[in-house]
């Protein structure tokens, strides 16, 4: 679902035409729905309410990688979303967007001693421990602050799933989470230190997945495995099931809808009067985005390959390159005459700035707008100014009203941020 929709022929944000926008911002730019974001969010949210007897007063903490600027983390903090973090950086983001400490879990496989310390400056809810080397590093930062942080243990229950291997989190190889066999031990390691409070195990297997199957194995997993730990005496209370449910990038009807997935977890967790939390980022944010470019040229090559060649680039959007993601791409508005195959790419310097090959769209010639439908996770946090090009701006919409809210810095802006050494005049 979401609030881009054709008015009078042309694509609109909600009510705000992107012809409109391209002509005051410039391209190529991102777009984002208010609409959309506060939708998705309040389905999840009726969803997690509807099962409160097995879920309890579940945490919805938007996965801030997903989607980092601090509007759209705003608009998700006022309808009261919680925030996942894998960083100070990202900790700082969600509490400058107005959630509170007591909303926001840290997560990540590499957090510093200084973020550990950040963290419980900032008093978050609940860091989740990915391994027993970093239980030991918080237990001494939390002592030397005289602190005993909540807790939980991230499991790798060896499920991997997930739209590409680079996505999957969740698997006997990969880098995240304590391996099953291992969580109990350290569970209770936890337990006996009076530095850490341990509250709860979590999980997160990968990102896009199409299936319940996969994310249903991985909940019975910490379900068991809550019922073993209270076996031997030692208290549960929350489990955070992650995220990583897929959106329709390919127009699928098919995928589990939010209800179908939340109430998978509620049957799962019936019984255990625990708090469940979940970690969504683009199930909320994905549709709410559209990625604004316009075409620079038409190359129709003498052996039949027609390259379109965007303003937008690799750099401004990566999940093409990075793991062969799929973005429909519409014409902002069309022009009359027959379907043709196209190569989308961008200007980087790179054979890999190709965003689809033979993709089927109406004419398009020099000067016209397309727009990156689905763009609004791992869209604008992934860009970079590679080929020293400006940084894309965001704008959000909000019904009848716009505004951006990050700008495309100057060449000036950008040169001013690298100081030349001092023995180079």
């Amino acid at each position: 679902m979401h609030h881009f929709d054709r008015i009078d022929g042309a694509l609109h944000a909600e009510t705000v035409p992107l012809e409109t926008l391209a002509g005051a911002v410039g391209t190529p730019a991102y777009v984002y729905s208010t609409a959309t974001l506060t939708r998705h969010y309040g389905l999840f949210r009726e969803a997690v309410d509807t099962h409160r007897g097995s879920l309890g007063d579940a945490l919805i903490a938007f996965a801030v990688k997903a989607n980092s600027n601090l509007s759209v983390l705003a608009t998700l903090a006022r309808l009261g979303c919680g925030a996942d973090t894998v960083s100070e950086g990202e900790i700082r983001r969600a509490l400058k967007a107005g959630v509170s400490g007591q909303r926001i879990v840290f997560s990540g496989v590499g957090k510093t001693d200084a973020e550990l310390a950040f963290a419980l400056e900032a008093r978050v809810r609940q860091i989740n421990v990915e391994s027993a080397v970093e239980l030991d590093r918080l237990i001494a930062v939390a002592a030397a602050k005289g602190a005993a942080p909540e807790i939980a243990i991230r499991v790798n229950p060896k499920i991997g799933a997930g739209g590409h291997a680079r996505i999957t989190t969740g698997g006997a190889t990969d880098k995240f989470g304590v391996p099953a066999e291992e969580a109990p031990a350290l569970y209770a390691r936890a337990a006996a230190s009076p530095h850490v409070t341990p509250v709860g195990l979590a999980c997160h297997i990968g990102s896009q997945i199409t299936t319940l199957e996969p994310l249903e194995g991985a909940f019975r997993a910490l379900r068991e495995m809550t019922l073993a730990l209270r076996a031997g005496g030692l208290a549960v209370s929350r489990l955070d099931l992650g995220g990583g449910l897929g959106v329709p990038y390919h127009g699928q009807t098919d995928l589990p809808s939010i209800a179908d997935y939340v109430g998978m977890a509620a049957r799962v967790l019936d019984g255990l009067e625990v708090e469940a939390a979940f970690e969504p980022g683009r199930l909320l944010a994905a549709n709410a985005g559209v990625l604004l470019s316009r075409v620079i040229q038409v190359n129709a090559r003498s052996d039949g390959r027609t390259f379109l060649v965007l303003d937008a680039g690799m750099n401004d959007l990566m999940r093409p390159a990075l793991y062969d993601a799929f973005h429909d791409v519409v014409a902002v508005r069309e022009r009359p005459g027959e379907v043709g195959a196209y190569d989308l790419v961008g200007p980087i310097c790179e054979s890999t700035d190709v965003f689809a090959r033979e993709r089927r769209l109406p004419p398009l010639e020099a000067g016209d707008l397309v727009a990156f439908m689905g763009a609004g996770a791992y869209g604008a946090v992934l860009a970079s100014e590679y080929n020293s090009r400006p940084l894309v701006p965001e704008v959000l919409v909000d019904g009848d009203r716009w505004a951006v809210v990050r700008s495309r810095p100057s060449y000036d802006e950008m040169w001013s941020r690298e100081p030349k050494a001092d023995w180079l005049g």
